[in-house]
């Protein structure tokens, strides 16, 4: 089924209809012979956190020059998606809904999980039950809340991004719980950014777009 492009659109979700945008990504990207989609979630939504949060377009773009078509989506209560906010929890489910849209759309493809802030404990949680993702990214993950950082692993290669002037996470407690997870992250340290990347986010998706490739030529 063809899919309407930059558009939002409406997919039914646990508690209601869940808000779409999908992107297709540029010709000649590096990953563009694999069957790859990535699907991104947005920071807390309690906090203004939306999928148009410029962390969250700005992953989507960096997908796009590696040849992947993304989806972003907003979690229940966000935008014109239904429901009401569960504290990470139900927000999880809307991660899988929107996972299983995907496949049924590309049944073939491998899943790219990615978060910013909240959305990155969602993607966390997400990236364990979704047995086709095959790479994880976590943007400012916020460590000790929403019950992914408890675990032990993931069941794919990751990428950790952090600003060294985080003024919401603390980027020392991030690198310390990272070093405590198998597989090991590739690490995109970027000293002078705060929370939101402000006057960064180009050089985000740059140093993004070479990690994500690097990774998966590996893999």
């Amino acid at each position: 089924m063809a899919l309407s492009q930059h558009k939002s659109r409406l997919i039914a979700g646990p508690v209601g209809a869940l808000e779409v945008v999908f992107h297709p990504p540029r010709a000649g990207g590096g990953l563009a012979d694999e069957a790859l989609v990535a699907v991104v979630c947005h920071p807390h939504p309690q906090h203004g956190g939306t999928m148009d949060n410029k962390v969250v377009t700005t992953l989507v773009r960096g997908y796009g020059e590696l040849g992947i078509p993304a989806v972003r989506f907003n979690f229940r209560g966000t935008g014109h998606s239904e429901g009401v906010y569960d504290r990470g929890v139900g927000e999880v489910e809307d991660l899988m809904a929107v996972a299983r849209w995907v496949e049924r759309r590309y049944p073939d493809a491998r899943l790219l999980l990615a978060g910013f802030s909240f959305g990155s404990g969602v993607a966390g949680n997400g990236a364990h039950r979704l047995p086709n993702c095959c790479h994880l990214t976590l943007v400012a993950p916020p460590v000790g809340r929403y019950g992914f950082s408890r675990r032990q692993d993931f069941p794919c290669p990751w990428l950790l991004i952090m600003g060294g002037k985080d003024e919401l996470v603390d980027p020392a407690g991030v690198f310390e719980w990272a070093r405590s997870i198998s597989p090991s992250p590739s690490i995109i340290e970027m000293p002078d950014a705060g929370h939101f990347f402000h006057g960064h986010l180009v050089a985000l998706r740059k140093q993004m777009v070479d990690a994500v490739l690097a990774q998966l030529r590996d893999a």
